[in-house]
């Protein structure tokens, strides 16, 4: 079966499980730390070389105080919970921002962590404007646009899997979505499965990759 190099997630929906459990909407963020732990021991298992998850982005910190605070400190919980595995981890979004945790930035340059391997990319604090913003008008061809992004350190993704149903991007690093192909889970990702996951790589392996040629 054709694996994946790189896998983008989206783990969509904690806030509409946690109404579904009659929690309110910030309870949700802190049951999906360990799905996220689950998915990066499922990518290593299956040969991934690399995979980004979608921490929270700037438009995210407009929701009310409680749930910032409460999806801010379950990307911290996540992120240390990776640092503890062997990986090459990486913290991507606006640092500069009063939003982004100050625990974090030790992460904001790639540090191998054990015996390093797959990498690992977390978005936090992250917006698409401010990620393109160096763009410059005289950019030319692709090598020079990879080179002047923000998250220029992460790699072209192949496959995007999305929780909880919803069909967009949602601003996700689209320089390097460019030909990702998407796959869409309708269960929250509160309740993920393993064979969420094994259902979009069979699915991976069936399409038609030409990358436009």
């Amino acid at each position: 079966m054709r694996v994946p190099s790189h896998i983008g997630i989206i783990p969509d929906g904690n806030r509409r499980w946690a109404e579904d459990q009659g929690m309110t909407k910030d309870k949700g963020y802190n049951l999906g730390i360990d799905p996220g732990l689950e998915a990066f021991r499922l990518c290593k298992q299956a040969g991934v070389k690399e995979v980004t998850y979608y921490g929270f982005t700037t438009d995210n910190t407009k929701r009310p105080a409680i749930q910032r605070q409460a999806f801010t400190q379950a990307c911290i919980d996540a992120v240390n919970l990776l640092a503890a595995q062997d990986a090459e981890l990486l913290v991507v979004g606006n640092s500069e921002s009063s939003m982004f945790p100050k625990e974090l930035i030790p992460y904001t340059t790639r540090k191998k962590i054990g015996k390093g391997g797959i990498r690992v990319n977390f978005l936090v604090n992250y917006g698409w404007e401010w990620d393109i913003q160096d763009i410059s008008n005289q950019t030319r061809n692709r090598k020079q646009i990879n080179e002047q992004i923000k998250s220029s350190d992460i790699s072209r993704i192949d496959l995007i899997i999305r929780w909880g149903g919803r069909r967009r991007l949602s601003g996700f690093l689209p320089i390097q979505s460019v030909y990702a192909d998407f796959y869409v889970i309708e269960d929250y990702w509160p309740s993920f499965k393993e064979e969420h996951f094994y259902d979009a790589l069979n699915w991976y392996a069936q399409q038609d990759i030409t990358l436009g040629g």
